[in-house]
């Protein structure tokens, strides 16, 4: 790994290219539909103001979506980039519906194609530095998704591919398929994981271990649980965006999640770190993990969000979010976790 003056940097899991740790996601630019309108409303100014501040702390890779407000979001970043795109590195992704049309969802030849020359539009650049499926595509052969994949990398308009929210077995071929036809490689897989979510664990980090696939984590605060502003008996504080969003989010039980708060609660005193710097900092030491994607409504909360590099938590602190946050195991996995014998023929990984 390497380290800049504030932050650290990480090779995208077996790729050259190096990103750091904490990455920006865009997800609070635009303000389109209920959805996002929910998650944030930044214009191009305080988009500008956000960059600004990522960049002199040494994040210089964007991330966002074909899908964030309508294709707002990545207006947006193009617009507050402009004049530095040399200096940062932009992700967006492709695949979930964007309209009613047949057309309009998917990866097939003609949406892929389609897609990135709109991504490339609306982000006013010649090339995107990471582009990632969004979606399994279970109507497109695979082949037909990494031939087209292989012809925009050959043409300059994107550099590396990735993927979000593939299963095990839908990453795995793809990337066996891409071996034997000599397609690029799958270098990231774009997932959510937090102490509130530790579904990667079983089957996507092992994977990710074996073939060299990074890990870019979304809602890393277990989709704004975390922060420090839920507490046992207090209910959702006011003005939480998941009076409206959490039926869109991943589940959470509540009781799990006040355990995890409680411990969060003990270590952020002894620590003199906020609550999600805590979660956010567990997370980078997790294995597989190249870039944790954080999102800030504002400034104040971008900054928060950042003071969670250049520390480490103990071992012993490790320990009690490890336990705090554990799960039973799904099937097949319980029986490598409960039994000896499986234990010895596949550890955990390190």
């Amino acid at each position: 790994m390497i380290m800049g003056e504030s932050m650290e940097y990480r090779r995208l899991g077996s790729s050259g290219l190096s990103v750091p740790v904490l990455s920006l996601g865009t997800g609070t630019f635009g303000g389109r539909g209920k959805l996002f309108e929910a998650w944030g409303n930044t214009d191009v100014a305080g988009a500008r103001a956000l960059i600004d501040i990522s960049i002199d702390h040494g994040v210089n890779l964007f991330d966002t979506a074909d899908v964030y407000s309508f294709g707002a979001a990545e207006e947006i970043l193009g617009a507050a980039i402009k004049g530095r795109r040399d200096d940062v590195l932009l992700s967006t992704k492709a695949g979930l519906p964007t309209g009613d049309g047949p057309s309009e969802a998917g990866t097939s030849r003609s949406r892929l194609i389609t897609a990135v020359d709109g991504a490339l539009r609306r982000l006013q650049t010649d090339r995107i530095d990471l582009f990632q499926l969004h979606a399994y595509d279970a109507a497109t052969p695979i082949v037909e998704v990494l031939s087209t994949l292989d012809e925009l990398v050959r043409a300059g308009k994107i550099r590396y591919v990735g993927v979000s929210n593939f299963s095990g077995w839908q990453l795995m071929k793809s990337v066996g398929l891409a071996d034997t036809y000599g397609f690029p490689r799958y270098v990231s897989h774009q997932v959510y994981y937090s102490l509130a979510g530790r579904g990667y664990e079983w089957e996507l980090m092992p994977l990710g271990l074996a073939e060299g696939i990074g890990a870019m984590v979304w809602s890393p605060l277990g989709w704004g649980r975390l922060t420090g502003r839920i507490r046992r008996g207090s209910g959702l504080p006011a003005g939480s965006r998941l009076h409206t969003t959490a039926d869109a989010g991943p589940p959470v039980d509540d009781e799990r999640l006040y355990r995890i708060i409680e411990v969060l609660d003990e270590i952020s005193a002894e620590t003199g770190r906020a609550i999600p710097q805590i979660a956010i900092n567990w997370l980078l030491g997790r294995p597989t993990v190249s870039s944790v994607i954080v999102g800030a409504r504002d400034a104040d909360q971008l900054r928060q969000n950042l003071g969670a590099v250049g520390w480490r938590l103990t071992d012993e602190q490790v320990a009690r979010l490890d336990a705090v946050s554990a799960t039973d195991a799904p099937y097949p996995y319980f029986a490598y976790q409960r039994q000896q014998g499986f234990a010895r023929l596949n550890p955990a990984p390190v």
